[in-house]
């Protein structure tokens, strides 16, 4: 699949808004495909707050993937789900969702990668590039020198889209990228500081274009 340069990911406490008005914000900066990243609230709740910025998302043309949870997916007819290692194989996700479902899955080092690109899945997340603070307990930095690897890696395996994250700011997107990353994904650099959440977004597309 092609994914966009810029993938962001919404974050409710660290922006201080609810996950439909980061979509409508990130949307209006140009961003063409969003993840919903949610890790306090009930099913119950959450399920509402993505309804909300699904309908945000269907309104500006923008696909929605939902992190972790593929019940939620699922239930609201999302674009997509992002599945970590100790989630619901990607297989299982596959099945329930269907083939034109986008899946992605987070893997943190070159063997992980690997047999990642073997599994039924349309992109390969590799991270934490550096260090970063959106994890409680994040995996060891993989670095830029790692991300080259697992490029390679993932080149061996047959080409599929591999989505850099962690610690990623507009100062060091454009190594990222060039390391071998298809998509930086981006949490605190666009939604931290929320009224420039437009602005951020609309900068960092632009700065990826020749």
């Amino acid at each position: 699949m092609l994914l966009p340069k810029l993938y962001p990911i919404t974050d409710r406490r660290l922006s201080g808004l609810s996950h439909a008005e980061q979509v409508a914000r990130l949307a209006a900066g140009g961003a063409t495909l969003v993840q919903l990243r949610e890790k306090h609230l009930s099913p119950r709740d959450f399920y509402d707050e993505a309804l909300a910025a699904l309908r945000e998302a269907r309104a500006r043309g923008v696909r929605l993937i939902v992190n972790d949870r593929v019940d939620i997916a699922l239930a609201l007819g999302a674009d997509g789900v992002h599945l970590g290692q100790d989630d619901l194989a990607p297989e299982a996700a596959r099945r329930l969702l269907g083939r034109k479902a986008i899946i992605g899955f987070s893997t943190h080092n070159p063997e992980q990668a690997r047999e990642a690109a073997l599994l039924p899945v349309d992109y390969i997340a590799i991270g934490p590039i550096y260090a970063t603070a959106s994890k409680e307990k994040p995996d060891p930095t993989v670095g830029l020198s790692g991300l080259r690897r697992v490029r390679q890696e993932v080149i061996a395996a047959g080409s599929i889209p591999l989505v850099a994250i962690g610690g990623i700011t507009a100062a060091n997107a454009s190594a990222v990228v060039e390391a071998g990353a298809d998509a930086v994904a981006m949490i605190g650099a666009l939604v931290a500081r929320p009224a420039e959440i437009e602005d951020r977004t609309r900068a960092l597309i632009l700065s990826f274009q020749p």
